[in-house]
């Protein structure tokens, strides 16, 4: 590499970690032995289980997928390393790093990256850059940006681990991981002492060594094992790991007793189940058939935001800026095979998604605007063929519209701007028109996802509402038509007949009345599209619901969701499709009470607010 060259290569290694704090002579010096590797899209730059690594690379343009077993794990971008481990650990590596497009790196040699990350400070590095996840999608999705580096050891492990005697045949050992599906097994050596035999173990020692297979593991272990305890640092661990070139770690409690492994693999997934990544993803897929691929990862995000112990608040909105970004993907890539449809539109999720509130469970509630003056039937054709696309794809993504025809696949739902307006202003003018008050509820939750927009078009025209005492009334018994489930089985009305009977609704009898109660008190204090519990927050310092029913209202909204998400993680992990319908009886006596306490504190509220309404009978008044 001539002089100006190596300058320029150095210049850009000082701009990313770990070259960024390195003396630039040592900078100058990997710069001057670094080589330039262009490779085209889909290219293999090395697969999982070839000899160990050669190469360090820093990607300078493009992208690197990290694929295990076809699923892919990560995506490395501009300034970031790969090949690092294998490297370090002499072991063939555990994946597979292919390029996600056009990619150029700067190929370092083993002899020259070894020294840089051998150091303890290179260490340092590789345990970082795997383990801390990135901040900023986590502040726009509130997701909790959680420094994965300090969790403890113990908290993250997961699957079966096996466990055998000393004398324990070779044969039976192989026989019981292939069953639990682990590439390594622990022998109990007792006092505290264990030995570990791995799949690596079994090619090098079993296979090329000639070992009959009745040969006890006593005779290929390695004893005794590194171990940690289950209060160890992640990063210090990985470190550790790194340092000795081991995958597998025993974790053992404070008395010395097994309670499973930990895997290299194990702490370098945590990072990339994270939503940044998924979006990534999702951001560089080239058709429909990847985005779907994709799409797949959404259901086990969320069951890794359940295990990180994410609040279910944060977990639904994380699950619902995943759901926008695989929607304005598809839209591009749909818009690229149908055209230009001549129109500037703005794509609008509705309902759940738009407070950012959905869960697995959720359908897909959308609408199409659009902003300039063209022939309407011409646009509306040209739109609705879109939508019907999206939607579609979507639908091979596990994400159904809504069963009620509230989608952007139907005409009803793709308007023009103004259209838009005139029919809000009518509901609000003459909120008796035969389904206005379910239309405006509709209306009200929406947001721009994708397209030219500014702010949220449609809702705002419902802030006209503060100024229409007809609409707020006839909104406020409207949110008194979902009734909590109080006073029958446990306390808690179940269904009564059909397939969930004896079950109970958590989404019709816990979540939708405080939605409907806050969606009306935001309403009245002039605000439209936000989230159930902004609106209840609004409502309350508006003094359109009381400070204490307002409170009251959020603590429960809390409960019922972090319920229902658990639920709907239990079904995911049980390979069921998840629904809003638990059992009262196989809840705990502590959460019966709560949600008892919760529905009949929701129930007092409504009566109340029927009574300062004047608003009689709470049935229902949506036919």
């Amino acid at each position: 590499m001539d002089v100006d060259a190596a300058i320029d290569v150095a210049r850009f290694l000082r701009a990313h970690p770990p070259f960024s704090s390195l003396p630039e002579g040592e900078v100058a010096r990997v710069a001057r032995a670094a080589e330039l590797e262009v490779v085209p899209a889909h290219t293999t730059f090395f697969s999982e289980g070839e000899g160990p690594v050669q190469y360090l690379r820093v990607i300078r343009r493009g992208a690197v997928e990290i694929v295990d077993g076809g699923r892919v794990l990560d995506l490395l971008g501009e300034g970031e390393l790969f090949g690092q481990a294998s490297m370090l650990s002499g072991f063939p590596p555990g994946f597979e790093a292919r390029a996600a497009e056009e990619t150029v790196c700067y190929r370092i040699p083993a002899e020259v990256a070894e020294e840089l990350l051998g150091a303890p400070a290179g260490l340092r590095f590789v345990a970082r850059s795997l383990l801390e996840p990135p901040t900023d999608l986590h502040l726009v999705a509130r997701e909790p940006a959680r420094n994965l580096a300090d969790q403890p050891v113990g908290t993250l492990l997961r699957g079966r681990h096996v466990v055998c005697a000393p004398g324990t045949s070779i044969s039976e050992a192989a026989r019981q991981m292939t069953a639990a599906q682990a590439t390594c097994t622990l022998v109990d050596l007792g006092a505290g002492r264990v030995g570990i035999v791995t799949d690596r173990d079994l090619r090098t020692k079993v296979v090329a060594g000639g070992l009959p297979a009745d040969t006890p593991v006593s005779d290929v272990m390695s004893a005794p094992a590194y171990s940690a305890t289950a209060d160890r640092r992640a990063g210090d661990l990985l470190i550790e790991m790194l340092d000795r070139g081991l995958r597998h770690f025993p974790v053992l409690s404070a008395t010395g007793s097994i309670l499973g492994v930990i895997e290299d693999v194990d702490l370098v997934e945590l990072r990339t189940r994270s939503s940044f990544y998924l979006r990534q993803r999702i951001s560089v897929s080239r058709s429909v058939s990847e985005l779907v691929t994709v799409g797949a990862e959404l259901r086990p995000m969320i069951c890794s935001l359940s295990d990180a112990r994410v609040a279910a608040a944060n977990a639904m909105a994380v699950y619902s800026v995943s759901v926008d970004a695989l929607t304005r993907r598809m839209l591009e890539l749909e818009l690229k095979r149908l055209g230009d449809p001549g129109v500037e539109f703005a794509w609008l999720a509705l309902g759940s998604l738009a407070r950012r509130e959905a869960v697995p469970s959720s359908d897909v509630d959308s609408a199409i605007v659009w902003f300039d003056q063209r022939d309407e039937a011409e646009a509306k054709e040209a739109l609705l063929e879109l939508a019907r696309a999206v939607t579609a794809g979507l639908v091979r993504c596990g994400l159904e519209p809504d069963e009620n025809g509230v989608t952007a696949s139907d005409p009803r739902f793709v308007r023009s701007l103004d259209s838009w307006q005139r029919v809000a202003r009518s509901w609000i003018e003459e909120p008796t028109q035969e389904k206005a008050l379910i239309l405006s509820s509709v209306l009200v939750d929406s947001r721009p996802v994708w397209g030219v927009h500014t702010g949220t078009p449609v809702a705002d025209t419902f802030r006209l509402a503060e100024s229409s005492p007809t609409l707020l009334r006839m909104m406020a018994r409207f949110a008194l038509s979902h009734r909590p489930p109080t006073g029958l089985v446990r306390g808690l009305v179940v269904e009564q007949s059909g397939e969930q009977r004896g079950r109970l609704d958590l989404k019709r009898g816990g979540v939708l009345p405080i939605v409907d109660l806050a969606r009306w008190g935001g309403m009245a204090a002039g605000v439209t599209a936000a989230s159930t519990v902004e609106r209840l927050r609004a409502a309350g310092a508006a003094g359109t619901l009381s400070q204490a029913d307002a409170h009251t209202l959020e603590d429960a909204f809390e409960l019922v969701t972090n319920l229902r998400v658990e639920h709907q993680v239990a079904q995911l992990r049980a390979g069921q499709e998840p629904d809003d319908y638990v059992d009262p009886g196989q809840l705990s006596p502590l959460m019966r009470t709560q949600l008892k306490d919760a529905f009949r504190a929701i129930t007092s509220i409504q009566k109340g607010l029927s009574t300062k309404l004047r608003l009689g009978s709470v049935e229902s008044v949506v036919g």
